[in-house]
């Protein structure tokens, strides 16, 4: 049984920044993918788990930038060790909204 079967959201390709900050710190990631749940930074080295991160973005069909608190709740298993999957913690229901949007286009062009 491989991660996919366990995630409960469906997730779909992304190719932006993201602007990530924790304790005073800036960082920007780039991210593999999102779902309605969270999204994962590929090629960067993770925080621990469980750590909290505010995350800042804009989806490519929008104009207003998406704000909102992230946990980091899983670490690849390679061995280079590199990325980490973020769940979102306090998205607003226009927010959710706006991800579930971009996420219906995706799947609508495969």
């Amino acid at each position: 049984m491989g991660i996919e079967e366990k995630r409960s959201s469906i997730r779909v390709p992304i190719d932006i920044w993201v602007e990530e900050s924790r304790d005073g710190e800036l960082y920007y990631q780039r991210t593999a993918n999102i779902s309605e749940g969270g999204l994962f930074f590929e090629r960067t080295v993770p925080h621990p788990k469980g750590t909290i991160v505010n995350l800042k973005f804009t989806l490519p069909n929008q104009s207003e930038p998406i704000q909102v608190r992230g946990e980091i709740v899983n670490l690849p298993n390679d061995s280079e060790g590199l990325g980490m999957g973020v769940k979102f913690l306090d998205l607003t229901e226009q927010q959710r909204k706006a991800i579930s949007d971009y996420i219906n286009e995706q799947i609508k062009k495969r």
